[in-house]
């Protein structure tokens, strides 16, 4: 008797609401929809007011934007003006300390933009409601770069205007490389969100960390405030597979007006091409593994 009602309940279709149409109880659990495959542009706008509307009366989410960059700022732009003293003893490429720390924030809020917009739908636990809705992983995705760019644009400012302020500091030198650059550190910063969403995805609330700690296990092989080749052998070829790395390499050859400048602006973007189509597979397939097994709620509770 008890299965019988349970197959016509996941028969039966779900009560319309307003103008929204039914949909059959089987399709939320097995993640159909019955519309086509092509991603709606209303749905991913609706994701984004959602996102933008949590920092409207939210001081900790406003000092993620505004407080925390220019504290780093800060920091190491006092730490660049003591070495400046030492120019006899200390190469100038000091003065690329406060670039180099504008553009590594870049990375790290792009990768937040993406990783936190997923977590605030499990703090809120919200996850279940978002993905029985007719929102495609595609368009959940397409929401958070989104608002990784957001947030990008609101932090370039704030440190871009601070840094001229406070140290006279105009990352603007370096040209109209400065744009293909930046476009390739947020494709790294989203290729390290996709990644830890998924992780945190699969393996739930104790993988949450990672949010925070992920983009920091590739700083090292970044090469942000050192060249590459201070690295050892064996770990010069890591990098080299990094495309990050390959941007700050770059910056470091339009100042110094070295011809490598194309060629590594061509590793990172032929790198972030690849590993962003690679990560967004894997996360499809997580989601899809997380679905078929029902994680999606335990880590939505």
């Amino acid at each position: 008797m008890l299965a019988e009602r349970a197959r016509w309940n996941c028969a039966r279709p779900m009560r319309a609401v307003g103008n929204v149409p039914a949909r059959p109880m089987r399709q939320v659990l097995e993640g159909g929809d019955g519309e086509e495959d092509d991603m709606k542009a209303h749905r991913i706008y609706a994701l984004v007011v959602r996102y933008m509307y949590l920092y409207r009366r939210s001081l900790p989410r406003m000092m993620e934007i505004f407080y925390w960059p220019f504290l780093d700022l800060v920091i190491w732009g006092f730490i660049t003006v003591y070495l400046m003293k030492f120019q006899g003893q200390i190469p100038g490429v000091v003065t690329f300390f406060l670039g180099a720390l504008i553009l590594w924030d870049i990375l790290f809020r792009a990768q937040q933009g993406v990783t936190i917009s997923f977590l605030e739908e499990i703090w809120a636990r919200n996850l279940m409601n978002l993905f029985a809705s007719p929102l495609k992983p595609s368009e959940f995705l397409a929401a958070t770069m989104v608002m990784s760019v957001l947030k990008v644009m609101a932090v370039s400012v704030v440190m871009v205007v601070c840094a001229g302020l406070f140290y006279s500091y105009n990352i603007f030198v370096i040209g109209m490389w400065l744009v293909p650059f930046v476009l390739n550190l947020v494709m790294t910063g989203w290729i390290i969100g996709v990644l830890t969403t998924a992780l945190i995805m699969r393996f739930g609330q104790e993988a949450e960390v990672l949010a925070w700690s992920m983009v920091f296990m590739f700083q090292p092989i970044s090469c942000v405030f050192y060249p590459m080749d201070v690295l050892p052998g064996w770990l010069q070829a890591i990098a080299w597979m990094n495309p990050a790395a390959h941007v700050f390499e770059g910056m470091r050859a339009v100042l110094n007006a070295s011809p490598e400048t194309i060629a590594h602006l061509g590793w990172s973007t032929g790198l972030n091409l690849l590993f962003l189509g690679v990560v967004i597979a894997a996360f499809r397939w997580t989601f899809e593994f997380c679905r078929e097994r029902g994680l999606l709620v335990r880590i939505g509770e």
